[in-house]
């Protein structure tokens, strides 16, 4: 049941970061692309560049998400996923305290403390691919 477990919060966290990446990306799920998103980028302050934060950003969410959600290098995944939510830390939600309630980084330090808990323990039996 351990691998069972594991699977459902693989593809639970992974494949909700794939999307987060396709909106970024592509504009899929109601996304705004990166242009847009790198405009809204621009308006917390990352003036500079905000188009190639975007796409980074963006590819950082979909290949950890793919990478988490598959099995497959777990623990680059998990990295992945843990930067981009350090950065949504420092750029978005730090300011506002813990709680979600008042738009703090609550939601951020769960999604953290799961993937490294996943990637320390490891992927489980369920994987695309294993070596």
């Amino acid at each position: 049941m351990v691998d069972v477990g594991l699977l459902i919060i693989r593809l639970a966290v992974g494949l909700t970061f794939v999307g987060h990446g396709a909106q970024k990306l592509f504009g899929w799920f109601g996304g705004t692309g990166p242009v847009k998103f790198g405009e809204y980028l621009g308006s917390i302050g990352i003036e500079t560049g905000g188009k190639t934060f975007a796409i980074i950003a963006g590819l950082f969410e979909l290949v950890g998400g793919l990478l988490f959600a598959s099995g497959v290098l777990t623990w680059l995944g998990a990295i992945l996923i843990i930067v981009i939510m350090i950065d949504a830390i420092f750029t978005v939600h730090g300011k506002h305290g813990f709680w979600l309630t008042e738009g703090g980084y609550e939601y951020n330090f769960i999604l953290i403390a799961v993937t490294l808990g996943v990637a320390l323990t490891g992927p489980g039996g369920f994987v695309l691919y294993s070596p």
